[in-house]
């Protein structure tokens, strides 16, 4: 009885992000609540219907944005994108070994925070070879951070009046993974969501260099490099609404649409999110997600307003 209560608020909490009721805080709220209160009752999936919610929804996203603009993001983020990603792994390395971590946990963590977050453990674990125990931790710690950030950036945001775009370049930098990057954007202002959405991906395709180091550094050659073939779907969005081979309704229509599997998208992360999980981890694990995160907050924060 209870699994079919939990099944019927489930996807009750679902329609509501559908239909435009919840805002991206509280839809990860509602999904942390739910799993503290029920069992989730698609706990084996969740992972999967972010991973593919969260493409589509960027891809959705594509058909409302315009390809020189577009183009012109990702030129003027380059440098900073080379350079935090860079000084993160180097401090990833070093701190890994100062704490005392697990080598491959701790670079887990350091990529999923210099690039995308749950994109980049995903694709660097097969290379490395980590064990499922490993992963799952890495991701359990991203989740937690990118949950305060949706929360953290806004707010910080108003309170140094960023622009539109300074936020939006912030917030895709500093945040780990593209579900929180794009809500905490969502709320800041289409501006920001644009910049945010396009700066993300231009930085998720990092994934492939940060590869082959990782095949280099752990001295791995059977590891298969996972290209984000997502990303190719999002230009040739951006291409057919920068062309207008749609009629803008559609386009229009195909966006709303897209910001609404965002917010239950954000559901189901804070679904996935488990305190006992967390405690579980240890402090040193963290230490070091919280550390880089903080950097990287801070050294990007500094590039922008400089």
């Amino acid at each position: 009885m209870k699994n079919v209560l939990s099944k019927i608020v489930y996807f009750t909490l679902i329609t509501l992000c559908l239909l435009g009721f919840i805002n991206s805080p509280l839809a990860l709220i509602l999904g942390f609540l739910f799993a503290i209160i029920f069992k989730n009752p698609f706990k084996q999936h969740s992972h999967k219907f972010i991973h593919y919610l969260l493409k589509l929804s960027v891809i959705g996203l594509g058909f409302g944005m315009y390809l020189f603009e577009t183009l012109e993001t990702s030129k003027t983020s380059f440098n900073l994108t080379l350079y935090t990603i860079t000084l993160t792994i180097v401090l990833g390395l070093i701190l890994t070994k100062v704490l005392k971590i697990d080598l491959k946990l701790g670079h887990l963590i350091t990529s999923g925070t210099a690039i995308c977050g749950g994109s980049a453990i995903a694709a660097i674990a097969p290379i490395i070879k980590a064990k499922s125990n490993t992963i799952s931790l890495a991701l359990g710690i991203v989740f937690l951070l990118n949950a305060v950030a949706l929360f953290v950036f806004p707010t910080i945001g108003h309170f140094l009046n960023l622009t539109q775009e300074q936020f939006g370049l912030w917030c895709a930098v500093a945040i780990h993974d593209t579900s929180s990057v794009v809500g905490a954007a969502l709320n800041y202002g289409e501006e920001a969501l644009r910049i945010a959405t396009t700066v993300k991906l231009s930085r998720t395709l990092w994934i492939i260099p940060l590869s082959f180091f990782s095949m280099l550094f752990f001295k791995t050659n059977q590891g298969k490099l996972k290209t984000p073939y997502f990303i190719v779907l999002f230009i040739l969005a951006i291409i057919i609404n920068s062309y207008q081979i749609l009629p803008p309704y559609i386009t229009t229509f195909i966006v709303s649409l897209s910001k609404r599997l965002l917010l239950v998208t954000l559901f189901i992360v804070g679904s996935t999110i488990s305190i006992k999980k967390l405690k579980a981890t240890g402090l040193k694990p963290i230490t070091l997600a919280v550390v880089l995160w903080v950097f990287i907050s801070l050294f990007s924060l500094w590039y922008i307003l400089k």
